[in-house]
């Protein structure tokens, strides 16, 4: 059976090569190792991230706020689950009558533009600097900079000219993209004027209240699809009040006020033919089912998740036990009902890697032991994965140098390059390995990726970020229960686990601390420039050209000045702050909600008072 570090590095390899255009395997089956991820462990850091790409040649730009995913819903159950946490944060806050706006969900290339730069969206907080596809000949609809959206080309020119020649018209895209040297296909699509950034503000979209969106769904995601002529991959629902938006926010990896839909996938009745099971880095200890391979959507499915130990058993799955599994949306592959239980369902008594007694903790088994060889290992992984600014130390390193006893990171940072030689690795990867260490403490770092990166029980990257908007990183050690559980979205046991964690580990953050990382500090909630801001708690869009400076330099400026800045005009828009070549579209609905419009040269008036 392929361990989850085993499944993660093929993903990184896959989508490595599926984001340089040269895929190894389609996007269908790289969908369905992503939900085989998240059914054999829902909270790995490879699921919290935005899933890389990289343009070698190309600048780095760090984006002004970060460009994330999309959570991803595949059944009306799930899409009523979105509405229901919607409904109860927007009644937190007093706001009634929530209003939804769908789309469809472009499959091609995401970027930015900003009017002066385009980057794509790269890791979600650093992107690439791309213009040289503007000047090869990729359009933008309208006017340029106008914010996010996806460099795609046109589906029915794709299908007649080049479906032939490329597997996925994202890859003819990213082709476009990152050579100097274009193909025949390529000059040819560019001179047909057929590979353009489609901002998402100028998708056809549907809106209308919950009851509207529940009802009919299916009906609304066959009219914009079928009505557009670009790769889509499902419709997103998204909140268009920018209160509620505002409230809800965003963890590392997604928007919460946002959700893309799926279609239902189909079912499929097996036998289980073996129950494994595997230790995470906390201790829990789950179950995989090793499942009779049956077909589901075009995929072979051989394992499903079965979530925890207590599931096991209350309901006997074990060998001979048959089940229904189910893939929604066509990549999710997990176990939808016990029809016939089993005899032979066995719970492991003992750790299957340092063989402890296993304990109960609600419904998972648990090694309570912190030396336990895979719990460390799993812990070690999880700091370089999460830190994610430096390579080489995978899984297979890691389990050698806690063999040989480097089983800390307070052991391994100060190792030299003779000390890598010394225990079996060759010159280069010692060498490797050593420019890994130097590169991951002098390579800037967000402070929450920092924190998160230390593996603090129920303290993922939106917390982290959330945790360091209210206190320093260095004021931590100070910081109890009490004061994490009046931070909005902490609770009581969640307030108690973190400030557990953060005592079991000081040490270890101090040591690391010590080490000087460069780490970026969150900004705190209410720290601005100037108490008396003009434009504290506006919201305020940027349009067009600026001349102060980039808009998303201006944009960040006005957030630590207080403001609230918003992609798009809405009725709760205070100010549209223009500078050149704006398009008319923005300026009328600006003038329909009876917004503000000022000149660039307004803006810096009103805020030198």
């Amino acid at each position: 059976m392929e361990t989850i570090d085993g499944l993660v590095e093929k993903l990184k390899r896959y989508n490595e090569a599926y984001r340089g255009g040269s895929p190894l395997i389609s996007d269908f089956e790289y969908d369905r190792l992503v939900e085989e991820l998240r059914n054999l462990s829902p909270n790995h850091p490879f699921l919290q991230s935005i899933e890389p790409e990289k343009f070698d040649s190309k600048k780095e730009v760090r984006h002004p706020v970060p460009m994330l995913s999309t959570e991803k819903a595949y059944s009306k159950a799930q899409l009523q689950r979105f509405v229901n946490r919607v409904k109860k944060e927007a009644d937190e806050i007093g706001v009634k009558n929530i209003s939804y706006r769908v789309t469809p969900k472009l499959d091609g290339v995401a970027a930015r533009d900003d009017g002066d730069v385009f980057v794509s969206r790269g890791n979600g907080e650093v992107g690439y600097e791309i213009s040289s596809a503007f000047e090869k000949g990729v359009i933008s609809l309208e006017a340029r900079g106008r914010g996010l959206g996806e460099i795609v080309i046109s589906k029915s020119y794709f299908e007649k000219h080049l479906a032939n020649n490329f597997e996925h018209p994202r890859n003819m895209v990213v082709g476009i993209i990152t050579s100097d040297t274009l193909n025949d296909f390529a000059k040819r699509a560019l001179q047909d004027r057929v590979v353009r950034f489609f901002p998402y503000n100028l998708l056809p979209f549907w809106e209308g209240d919950a009851n509207d969106l529940l009802e009919n769904i299916e009906n609304i995601k066959a009219d914009l699809l079928t009505n557009t002529d670009y790769p889509v991959d499902g419709v997103v629902v998204e909140v268009t009040h920018d209160a509620v938006k505002d409230y809800m926010a965003a963890t590392t990896h997604h928007y919460r006020w946002q959700i893309a839909y799926k279609t239902k996938g189909e079912t499929a009745v097996t036998l289980v033919e073996d129950v494994t099971w595997q230790v995470g880095r906390a201790g829990t200890v789950t179950p995989v089912l090793e499942i009779r391979p049956v077909s589901l959507s075009g995929a072979t499915i051989r394992r499903v998740t079965a979530h925890n130990a207590g599931l096991i058993q209350k309901k006997h799955i074990g060998r001979g036990a048959e089940i229904e599994v189910i893939r929604s949306g066509e990549v999710i592959p997990k176990l939808e009902k016990v029809i016939k239980t089993s005899d032979q369902f066995e719970l492991p008594k003992k750790c299957p890697s340092c063989g402890t007694d296993l304990i109960w903790d609600n419904d998972f088994l648990r090694c309570s032991n912190p030396s336990c060889i895979a719990q460390i290992e799993q812990r070690i992984s999880h700091w370089f994965k999460t830190l994610g600014n430096a390579d080489w130390f995978g899984i297979k390193t890691i389990q050698k140098l806690v063999g040989k006893g480097y089983n800390s990171l307070e052991k391994i940072y100060p190792m030299t390059e003779e000390e890598f030689a010394k225990i079996g690795f060759g010159p280069l990867q010692s060498k490797n390995l050593m420019d890994a260490i130097n590169i991951s403490k002098t390579k800037p770092v967000e402070d929450w990726r920092f924190l998160a990166a230390l593996g603090i029980p129920n303290l993922g990257k939106g917390d982290s970020r959330k945790l360091l908007s209210y206190f320093g990183i260095e004021d931590l050690f100070s910081v109890d229960a009490e004061d994490i559980e009046k931070i909005h979205g902490f609770g009581e046991v969640t307030g108690k686990s973190i400030e557990k964690g953060i005592v079991n580990i000081k040490d270890t953050i101090r040591y690391l601390l010590s080490l000087d990382f460069k780490l970026l500090k969150t900004p705190l909630v209410g720290e601005q420039e100037s108490p008396e801001s003009a434009i504290k708690d506006r919201r305020i869009v940027f349009t067009g050209k600026m001349l102060l400076g980039s808009r998303g330099e201006m944009e960040a400026h006005a957030r630590r000045l207080g403001a609230k800045v918003q992609t798009a005009v809405s009725r709760v828009t205070d100010f549209l702050v223009c500078g050149e070549n704006v398009g008319a579209t923005k300026i009328k609905k600006a003038e329909t909600f009876d917004v503000r419009i000022i000149t660039e040269s307004e803006y810096r008036d009103m805020l030198n008072g």
